[in-house]
């Protein structure tokens, strides 16, 4: 008999285990049918900010594969299909087609949850206005660049973490007056510590940014159904187009109304396999909790990179295989304009509040051979428990080649190296590349003098 699984959510984790699965099993061995709320699938969320500036040529750019190539690969994916409910002891799920209105019943076998997360947007009073956006979804990025192409030409941002950069630097480069709010007291606050940001602020206010931090937004001022200013404690900002981008929660309603475990931080709760604790129902990408190889806890990190994973090994495990999800450190990146950004593991708070007796050290290096053209400097800190020297996180702030040395120091962090190990390392010189003690080396080295 064919066994069914079905998937709810069709892009990152959902459709990289419906391709996975397939790859390990054959049609008749099992049916694969995704359900699909929105009217794309397997897309880079990620490069949306990229599409708004232009760098991004298409939407179609963004598109990895298309409902058409996923049924030609032998899975049904059914569009604009929303399930709106799970009866784990009947083993089916109720599904609502959003264009007619009907509604159906589909029993499986196997149960993948993978319906992401969305965006937080807090109750102010004008929220629902036309010109107010997030930018999760190409909807999202049609409906702006619909908003920019008929005279928008002052833009609020609200928030300052990822999407907030990277939405401002290409607003920028579109022409519009860009205004950035944030209520903490830094640029990417909320994942690097203070010490590490002020490089940041200084970049975004030199690009013309209005950048407003300790701002508090109160609500959005209206005129004719259109937003026309972001009101704050501090005054009234105007505004053609509003852009909220304060981070996200995981979409596990769903989940929670069928019984299945949600844990104390929002997200479906999976074990390294993928599995819920409710029989044939597994969960990936951003609506689960997963652990932090560091403290050991629950987190919710919504990353491409720990959807994608996740969604293989769940439909490894699914077909009959074994892979485990090893954990997350919460390893990023990012720029604006000519400053790149990385962070890996702890912050140094971070670290305090889960009980490490942490210290950390800055440090000031350039990215290639002092005397070699081109040098520019980076800051690197690196934060350690006192006493063992077990690395446990690291921020880079700099210019070019900084950002993806944060790849070296979340390599040594997943191996659980001391600083000691790790201004140990055999790493590459040259001139064009780095000086004959890489950064990364000397902030090792610091620190492990530190300990």
């Amino acid at each position: 008999m064919v066994r069914r699984l079905v998937i709810i959510g069709g892009d990152a984790a959902g459709m990289s285990a419906a391709a996975q699965a397939r790859r390990m099993t054959a049609p008749e061995e099992l049916e694969i049918v995704a359900f699909e709320r929105g009217r794309y699938t397997s897309y880079a969320a990620c490069g949306l900010p990229y599409l708004i500036g232009g760098l991004v040529q298409s939407a179609d750019r963004l598109v990895a594969r298309s409902p058409e190539e996923h049924r030609a690969n032998g899975i049904d994916v059914r569009m604009r299909h929303e399930v709106v409910g799970i009866d784990t002891r009947a083993t089916t799920v109720s599904v609502r087609d959003l264009d007619s209105g009907n509604e159906s019943v589909m029993r499986y076998d196997e149960l993948l949850i993978a319906t992401g997360a969305s965006g937080i947007v807090p109750p102010w009073p004008g929220v629902d206005a036309k010109g107010v956006l997030q930018l999760r979804t190409l909807d999202d990025a049609a409906e702006m660049e619909r908003v920019i192409s008929t005279g928008a030409h002052r833009a609020v941002m609200v928030g300052a973490g990822y999407i907030g950069l990277e939405v401002a630097e290409n607003l920028l480069a579109r022409g519009l007056a860009v205004t950035v709010v944030e209520r903490q007291d830094a640029a990417m606050g909320a994942v690097l510590d203070a010490d590490m940001a002020e490089a940041i602020a200084q970049a975004m206010i030199a690009a013309g940014v209005d950048l407003r931090l300790r701002t508090e937004v109160t609500g959005i001022a209206t005129a004719s159904g259109s937003a026309t200013a972001v009101e704050t404690g501090e005054g009234s900002i105007a505004a053609d187009l509003v852009v909220i981008g304060l981070g996200v929660r995981p979409n596990a309603d769903l989940a929670r109304a069928a019984g299945i475990g949600v844990g104390k931080t929002g997200g479906i709760v999976v074990d390294d396999r993928q599995r819920t604790g409710t029989a044939h129902v597994w969960a990936a990408g951003d609506c689960v909790e997963s652990r932090h190889r560091v403290t050991g806890r629950s987190v919710v990190v919504a990353l491409g990179t720990h959807a994608n994973k996740q969604g293989r090994n769940a439909g490894t495990n699914i077909a009959g295989g074994d892979a485990a999800f090893g954990g997350v450190l919460g390893t990023a990146i990012t720029r604006f304009r000519d400053v790149e950004i990385g962070r890996t593991g702890l912050t140094l708070h971070e670290a305090a509040t889960a009980g490490f007796d942490a210290f950390a050290v800055i440090t000031e290096s350039v990215n290639r051979a002092g005397y070699y053209p081109g040098a520019q400097r980076m800051r690197i800190k690196i934060i350690a428990e006192r006493g063992s020297g077990r690395l446990l996180g690291a921020q880079i702030v700099g210019g070019e080649d900084a950002g993806k040395r944060i790849d070296v120091l979340a390599t040594a962090l997943w191996n659980e190296m001391t600083v000691q190990e790790v201004g140990g390392m055999d790493l590459s010189y040259a001139p064009p590349f780095s000086p004959v003690w890489d950064p990364v080396l000397l902030a090792a080295g610091k620190t492990a003098a530190k300990v």
